[in-house]
């Protein structure tokens, strides 16, 4: 096909179909738009396929065997339990065709064409799409780049069978005897506790002082215990400084606080950052800005440098989460159609899947404070609630941080079981502008864990009834 052919003019192509570019077609579509979505990979995009998804699945199997090993303090005691680790992939990657095949199904059901192949940009209105096959070229009066991000890799640390990224951890073919993680961030430590619930050592190398460290201190320790707990060791201040293969495992070289040390292992998994996916799509032959990260500059609205050309996710300012990329997709999706959509958020939640999980949203205690706010913080913990308690998951608290003055809730940490979900009322809470008072009169189910919630309302305003003042 070429330039001018009809079946190739659409109103809206979307590059890429993970959990924005999908969303964004749907949107597209469902205001009228004649909408194509390109995929070079598998559709979902890394969430659905090599990333949240599967690692969710892999972390619940991981908790499933810890606890049918575990609970004796419970009077439960199972012997002889076993993981059939083929069967657990298996079952992995059922949840993630199921995921993906409905993705292509609600994208079909919108009527969005799908198109698999590689996009490169040809002008500011035509792409270039390209598989091992042909290629053909598609013009359009609007395009949103949905691209996301790749795992980094460090120097030193060429990614192999051994030496792998998030993708390669989620696919390996047994549970490993030994495993050093390098990098303590969200993905490291998710993927560390899901190992470690199933028998791995593991070896968690961090070049700060604190894992997860976009979290607080307190929230992050709280992990940090536990999974010390499990048998996983941290060398923090850790400079990993290259890795040896030896058939059958690496050996790691890191100097630690000054001092160097040899890590033997089966793998090394690099967990250090990802990259935005905008180096090889044409963006400078069109003129569309990036910072020197590779991050695209946009607008309230999603629009880039060039008027008819959105970007969303991780290819944009802001943290790489799936439900920002989302959020934003929608945005772009009706800013074309002439709506006055624009990012207007008060808060994105961020969510470890860790052990236990953590959540915040909005402003911590310490960053309310550097912005000027007077603010209470009000702490409740998961020890002096019932479900908690009957859950046999009594670590971690959470915090609310409330403006002094009218007790406007502005921020919220939550460390322990289904943080998750927990995290989405206090989000609403944000959103909506309630106050402490507002969630402390909301009548909450007994016995939930989002009665700590109501609770840690309660401290807030100085009336606490399952603890202490």
């Amino acid at each position: 096909m070429v330039v001018g052919d009809f079946a190739n003019e659409v109103d809206t192509l979307v590059i890429g179909s993970g959990p924005g570019g999908y969303v964004a077609a749907i949107r597209a579509a469902q205001l009228g738009q004649k909408v194509t979505i390109v995929e070079k990979g598998e559709m979902g995009g890394v969430c659905l396929n090599v990333g949240c998804i599967p690692s969710k699945a892999l972390i619940a199997a991981g908790h499933r065997y810890h606890n049918a090993k575990h609970s004796e303090d419970m009077g439960i005691i199972a012997e002889k339990v076993s993981i059939n680790f083929e069967k657990v992939q298996e079952w992995k990657a059922s949840v993630v065709n199921k995921l993906t095949g409905g993705v292509e199904g609600l994208l079909k059901g919108n009527k969005v064409e799908i198109v698999r192949g590689e996009a490169y940009f040809a002008s500011e209105n035509s792409v270039r799409i390209m598989d091992e096959k042909s290629a053909q070229t598609y013009n359009f009066k609007n395009c949103i780049i949905a691209t996301g991000s790749t795992p980094i890799e460090i120097p030193g640390f060429k990614y192999t069978d051994r030496v792998i990224n998030s993708t390669g951890a989620l696919a390996l073919k047994e549970v490993p005897k030994k495993m050093v993680v390098i990098g303590g961030g969200y993905i490291g430590i998710e993927l560390a506790g899901a190992y470690a619930n199933m028998g791995t050592e593991v070896v968690v190398l961090e070049g700060s002082k604190q894992i997860l460290g976009g979290f607080e201190k307190q929230m992050a320790k709280v992990v940090e215990r536990r999974l010390k707990k499990n048998g996983v060791e941290f060398k923090m201040e850790a400079l990993a400084k290259g890795v040896e293969e030896t058939g059958d495992g690496v050996k790691v070289t890191a100097e630690v606080k000054g001092k160097e040390e040899v890590f033997e292992a089966d793998y090394c998994l690099v967990t250090v950052g990802r990259r935005p996916n905008t180096d090889e799509i044409g963006l400078e032959q069109i003129g569309v800005e990036t910072t020197d990260r590779g991050i695209v500059k946009i607008d309230k609205q999603c629009r880039t440098s060039v008027s008819n050309i959105y970007a969303i996710g991780d290819i944009v300012e802001g943290p790489p989460l799936a439900h920002k990329a989302s959020y934003e997709g929608k945005i772009a999706a009706e800013a074309i159609a002439g709506e006055k959509s624009e990012i207007d958020y008060l808060a994105i939640p961020a969510v470890v899947f860790s052990d236990p999980e953590l959540a915040s949203v909005g402003y911590t205690e310490a960053e309310a404070k550097d912005a000027g706010f007077d603010v209470i913080a009000s702490k409740f913990p998961f020890a002096a609630n019932g479900r908690a308690l009957s859950l046999n998951e009594t670590d971690g608290f959470m915090k609310l941080v409330t403006r002094k003055d009218d007790g406007l809730v502005i921020g919220a940490q939550v460390a322990g079981p289904n943080a998750s979900d927990m995290i989405a009322e206090l989000g609403l809470a944000i959103e909506t502008g309630m106050t402490a008072e507002d969630i402390a009169l909301t009548i909450h189910a007994h016995p939930s864990l989002g009665e700590i919630t109501m609770e840690a309302a309660e401290v807030a305003l100085g009336t606490p009834i399952h603890i202490v003042k």
